[in-house]
């Protein structure tokens, strides 16, 4: 089931997520730090008339990875080819793009940390050298091949950095975290989206959707786009901060960004394990998924606001959690 404050791209989203991305540096809300080196990275190559050096975004989903990929390329006024880590099957499919790549264009690999190791080896002299080894034939008449590549700019992105292997990544020369957004950059992304959509967002609207919008453009995206159907059906078509309250409390998303699953794990450890410890195991038993969607899907949000705590002997709910669910420990 897809839900509302998921960080993956819903698969029926795709075109209005990407009509609400920025095309420009200067539109590109959040993330200050990484907009200046940016900035500075991309003015230099455009001076030298040559490209960026290689650049490693890891983070959380949602948080502007393409769409930063995109900016760049528009800012430098080069192509972008996007492709993902699990889509790389074989070396030959990764040397097929690299081939069709003009001067200065950008490749952007999504998952990144996905390639399995035979393509990843393709990309290491592609990267250092600029060349491309091939191997044309099979067995003893098999001989290499070297091709030049054009100058070329990697971006490769991942959530989980840290099974990037260290050969791949010591070749990024820029590698950068992203982090969570500010409820004020989430307002400002909130009300540029209504722009876009043709709906007026009061200050207050704008504020209600980024409280709820777990530090991330792309639900806060989604959200409004919620909303703004509610206002259109329900009230006057101006998202403000009464049909804001109204649409999302229908949604399920509380103040904290907590949909009905989330609140239906805490109250779980809660109730049947008295807050906790309970292991990983027991808690996806209890929840019918698997362990890796707890740990990776379900989890990471709620220990980042301090509502679940990770310990050695399993998971247990925190005091604020009790606060905020008016439970009494």
């Amino acid at each position: 089931m897809d839900r509302i404050v998921s960080n993956e791209e819903l698969e029926f989203e795709g075109e209005v997520q990407k009509n609400l991305r920025p095309k420009r540096l200067a539109e590109y809300i959040g993330q200050e730090s990484l907009k200046e080196k940016m900035s500075i990275f991309i003015e230099a190559a455009k001076k030298r008339g040559g490209c960026i050096d290689h650049i490693l975004l890891y983070g959380p989903p949602g948080l502007g990875k393409t769409t930063l990929a995109g900016v760049i390329a528009t800012e430098m006024g080069v192509n972008l080819k996007i492709t993902s880590g699990p889509i790389l099957d074989k070396a030959g499919d990764l040397a097929a793009i690299l081939t069709s790549l003009e001067e200065n264009d950008i490749l952007f690999i999504d998952e990144i940390h996905r390639l399995n190791t035979s393509v990843e080896e393709i990309l290491y002299p592609a990267m250092e050298d600029g060349e491309l080894d091939i191997i044309i034939g099979k067995g003893p008449s098999a001989r290499s091949i070297r091709i030049e590549l054009p100058p070329f700019t990697l971006i490769g992105a991942t959530t989980r950095a840290g099974l990037l292997s260290s050969p791949l990544r010591d070749r990024f020369g820029v590698v950068h975290r992203m982090d969570y957004y500010k409820e004020n950059e989430l307002e400002g992304i909130v009300k540029r989206g209504g722009a876009i959509l043709g709906v007026k967002v009061e200050e207050e609207g704008a504020k209600e959707i980024a409280l709820r919008s777990r530090g991330t453009p792309r639900i806060a995206n989604r959200l409004l786009k919620r909303v703004r159907d509610y206002c259109e059906i329900k009230g006057n078509g101006v998202v403000d901060l009464n049909s804001a309250i109204k649409a999302l409390n229908i949604l399920g998303v509380d103040k904290q960004g907590l949909d009905e699953l989330d609140r239906d794990i805490i109250k779980a450890i809660i109730e049947n394990y008295g807050g906790g410890p309970v292991g990983v195991e027991t808690l996806a038993l209890m929840l019918g998924e698997d362990r890796r969607t707890i740990e990776e899907v379900y989890e990471p949000y709620l220990v980042k606001i301090g509502y679940i705590k990770r310990t050695s002997r399993g998971r247990m709910v925190t005091e604020k959690a009790y606060n905020h669910f008016e439970i009494k420990e």
